[in-house]
């Protein structure tokens, strides 16, 4: 009897500790707070799991010139601020939680790959159509049509190639809130030659 009241105890004492816990505001709620272990792992999963199940798996457009230089547009004005232009990153992208990705800015570990240019591009669609939960980047849904969010979704892709002049212009326009210093000294590998000429409708 004792045994089976022990575990009564026991079973009843876990999510009174776990409410006591959270009510205390213990749980790492702050962006300077240290995370869970395995947090970023834990989340990624279903996310992932999520994306892979949803996202589209055909590309409704053609990567034509307009196309691009019409989603350097879109990204300049809708997704600048937090992920950056070229050769500018944010200053408060890295003080984020989890930060925001400088879309810009070639992959340390491979100077080939820049910000996602190496993910399928219904990934990239998804997650600007849907947005993540519990970080900063919104959903677009209603904000872009379809065609503008495949358009940036495009020009992502299309990062580490080179670029029609004008939608590479775009992306390398500063916004107000880039890194100082990383405008007085920026170090960035030079982005492929423009192509030209910019108003062609030939696919790349």
């Amino acid at each position: 009897m004792k045994f089976l009241l022990g575990i009564v105890v026991g079973l009843l004492l876990v999510p009174i500790a776990g409410f006591l816990y959270i009510s205390f505001g213990n749980p790492p709620v702050a962006v300077a707070d240290t995370p869970f272990p395995y947090e970023k792992q834990i989340v990624h999963i279903p996310l992932n799991a999520r994306i892979h199940r949803d996202m589209p798996h055909t590309v409704p457009i053609e990567a034509t010139p307009a196309n691009l230089i019409a989603g350097a547009q879109i990204y300049h004005d809708q997704c600048a601020e937090c992920h950056g232009v070229y050769g500018h990153p944010t200053d408060y992208a890295a003080h984020m939680y989890p930060p925001a990705p400088q879309l810009w800015w070639p992959h340390p570990w491979n100077k080939k790959v820049v910000g996602v240019s190496d993910d399928p591009p219904g990934v990239t669609y998804w997650k600007v159509a849907n947005g993540i939960r519990l970080t900063g980047m919104p959903s677009f849904d209603h904000v872009l049509s379809t065609t503008q969010m495949w358009q940036v979704t495009l020009l992502l892709k299309h990062a580490d190639e080179a670029l029609p002049a004008q939608a590479l212009a775009i992306v390398k326009q500063p916004i107000e809130n880039t890194s100082k210093a990383t405008q007085a000294t920026p170090n960035v590998p030079p982005l492929p030659a423009p192509v030209a000429p910019a108003g062609s409708n030939k696919k790349k």
